[in-house]
């Protein structure tokens, strides 16, 4: 009885105590949303903020059938939908809250460029609510999974693990500043990862699915789920079974999702060609990935037709990712399939066609969900991801909540209480220590020449330049290491594993 009652204190305690960290979360988020977003005051197209609105209006004012469809009525060069149904979905279901209380802000035709105060808090407002109905329950359902049946694992660990989780300046800065809707997908993504974990492979399965049709850069993943999933399904007494209830599974989420357009080919095929964006070249911006990097010695675009780069972008991509998911077939475990999550996204980032500065957030994800097993490897991405975006930061005005939320970072991963691995700690020697120092020391010279320069006429994109190169570096590092990492537990799996019985 004891046992009991301290078991129901100790539950209560956590809920009391993951309430008070998603409400701080929270009201970081809505400082942050006081702050300019994408494209504020910027006509013609202004930016992804009346993306997203634009959305809304179409989704209220047209069929279904006609969403992906060019016409005199739905003008697709003007911000046309470019994600799954599910995105779209999604902005109906916004739509109508901001009909309800301000019509003008998403009215057909009329509302383009709409920016009156009331649209812009409702719009602040539609993010937030994703953010606490979403991102923050699958956060706390990992949690618990992840720490269920630990024994030793100390208080103050979780409740810094959470923490870290909620408030990782990256997502907050594109959601709440910028202005996406990564939490929805990313919440769906950490919700499957749970369920994964718990042992219900069929409902994480379909939640996946579902982050798939909210955005298809929720793909990153799929190779670490597909191998962490079929060498789980390998060792179960019928694996054709299993493999066929996945199947099933996946096949009946998108068949939901995707219903209204599956009467006919051609409008799948419409919903289709607006998902993979191959017109616009294999890199936009200056992105610290493969393509963008070595751009500055191979003119990739100009060596190469668009088909050969779609090409070399699908081989690289699943020749680098392979390795991790061979190691999940042959020795799948929850913790190995959290690095290999992470090594999968890594892969897409550095060598997928099309990636864009905020595709960082993907592999910061599980990144994130190892955090209290790799701290520094953790604090060193969130330091390079920062910088990698400070670029288009900077141009959305959002310096201020940039160093804020820098900030916060810095004193919640060096707040005193939770245990880093004193072996992690031990084993850095004096040459390491020196290197990172002088590699942090660069990038904090860097935003300040970025901010202060100006760059010279003949290389205008020449700061821009530097900091790629510099987080290209820091990630190739990261991602030589981690996947080193997964392959060392497999030694943890060496002896012959007994299949597991069907329940």
């Amino acid at each position: 009885m004891e046992k009991t009652t301290m078991e129901k204190g100790d539950y209560k305690n956590s809920a009391v105590l993951f309430l008070c960290i998603s409400v701080f979360a929270l009201l970081v988020r809505v400082a942050v949303s006081l702050h300019p977003y994408s494209g504020a005051g910027n006509p013609p197209k202004y930016g992804d903020f009346e993306a997203q609105r634009h959305w809304m209006e179409i989704t209220l004012g047209l069929p279904p059938q006609e969403w992906y469809r060019n016409s005199t009525i739905n003008d697709l060069s003007y911000w046309g939908l470019d994600y799954p149904p599910l995105t779209a979905y999604q902005s109906y279901v916004h739509g109508l809250l901001l009909r309800y209380f301000h019509p003008d802000s998403v009215s057909l035709y009329s509302s383009r460029g709409h920016e009156s105060y009331l649209g812009k808090l409702l719009m602040r407002w539609t993010v937030l609510l994703s953010d606490a109905l979403i991102f923050f329950p699958a956060v706390l359902c990992f949690v618990t999974a992840y720490y269920s049946g630990q024994q030793g694992t100390h208080k103050n660990n979780i409740a810094w693990h959470t923490t870290i989780i909620l408030l990782s300046p990256c997502l907050i800065l594109i959601d709440h500043g910028h202005f996406q809707y990564n939490c929805i997908s990313l919440g769906l993504t950490v919700g499957a990862i749970a369920a994964i974990i718990s042992g219900k492979e069929l409902v994480g399965s379909s939640l996946f699915c579902l982050a798939l049709n909210h955005k298809q850069m929720s793909a990153y993943f799929a190779p670490a789920f597909f191998g962490h999933l079929f060498g789980k399904c390998l060792r179960r007494r019928n694996p054709y079974i299993e493999v066929l209830k996945l199947g099933l599974v996946v096949l009946g989420t998108f068949a939901v999702v995707w219903w209204p357009y599956l009467h006919s080919l051609n409008s799948f095929l419409e919903v289709l060609s607006r998902l993979a964006p191959f017109e616009r070249g294999i890199y936009e911006d200056y992105v610290a990935n493969f393509w963008c990097t070595t751009s500055i010695m191979i003119k990739w675009k100009r060596l190469f037709t668009t088909q050969s780069l779609k090409l070399l972008s699908l081989s690289a991509t699943l020749f680098t990712c392979l390795p991790s998911v061979v190691q999940q077939i042959r020795y799948p475990s929850s913790h190995g399939f959290l690095y290999s999550l992470l090594n999968s996204a890594f892969s897409f980032y550095m060598f997928s066609f099309q990636v864009h500065e905020k595709s960082i957030l993907l592999p910061l994800l599980p990144a994130s969900l190892l955090a209290l097993e790799e701290p520094s490897i953790f604090q060193w991405l969130i330091q390079f991801a920062l910088l990698s975006m400070f670029p288009l930061l900077c141009r959305d005005k959002l310096v201020i909540p940039y160093a804020a939320l820098y900030g916060i970072f810095i004193l919640l991963y060096n707040a005193p209480g939770w245990k880093q691995d004193a072996r992690e700690r031990s084993s850095t020697s004096t040459a390491k220590s020196l290197l990172v120092a002088v590699i942090t020391m660069i990038s904090v010279l860097l935003h300040v020449i970025y901010l202060t320069i100006s760059p010279p006429r003949r290389y205008p994109f020449l700061f821009e330049a530097i900091i790629m190169l510099l987080c290209f570096s820091q990630f190739i590092a990261v991602a030589v290491y981690t996947n080193k990492k997964q392959w060392m537990l497999s030694k943890q799996h060496s002896a012959p594993m007994a299949k597991e019985k069907h329940l």
